[in-house]
């Protein structure tokens, strides 16, 4: 009689994959394995230790007061990424030559201080497409990896489409 109830008892725990406190405990409060697995890829809501979070890009600017000089800027007009605000500063650290644009930029979000990122653009002046990358920065900024196409929308209007990903090696929340 021992062993007939110990087989089934047994076969259940097995069965849960689970130590024998959590058997008998309502499916709802037992996390599914995709849940598991998403948790360990690390969601926009996981910010456990060794996290990564990552998604699509989608930021737009307008570059009314680019001049093509070393120092100028385009501004975000809009951004699916918190960290990369509207009125973000895209600031072009060297000029641009007759028909490629090839330099770092620093983002430098609005109101924020010390929060920057860093990264590099090239740039087809003639064919207006190319290619924007952000490789870490400070504050909100930090762990950040993204590669973005850049395309020309209408007048001084551009788009960024690509992705992202955060690192969660000392990213301040």
């Amino acid at each position: 009689m021992t062993y007939g109830m110990a087989l089934p008892l047994l076969a259940l725990l097995a069965a849960g994959g689970c130590g024998g406190s959590h058997a008998t405990a309502p499916m709802s409060q037992l996390k599914s394995p995709s849940v598991i697995a998403a948790n360990r890829q690390g969601g926009d809501d996981n910010h456990g230790e060794g996290s990564r979070r990552s998604g699509a890009l989608h930021v737009t600017k307008e570059c009314s007061e680019y001049t093509g000089l070393a120092g100028s800027f385009c501004t975000i007009t809009s951004s699916n990424l918190k960290q990369i605000a509207v009125g973000t500063k895209v600031i072009y650290r060297k000029a641009a030559g007759p028909t490629v644009l090839d330099t770092d930029v620093i983002l430098q979000p609005p109101g924020r201080g010390k929060n920057v990122a860093f990264g590099h653009v090239v740039l087809d002046l003639v064919n207006a497409r190319g290619v924007v990358t952000l490789s870490g920065g400070t504050g909100e900024f930090r762990g950040i990896r993204a590669r973005a196409d850049i395309t020309h929308l209408t007048l001084k209007n551009w788009a960024w489409n690509g992705t992202y990903s955060f690192s969660n090696e000392g990213h301040e929340h």
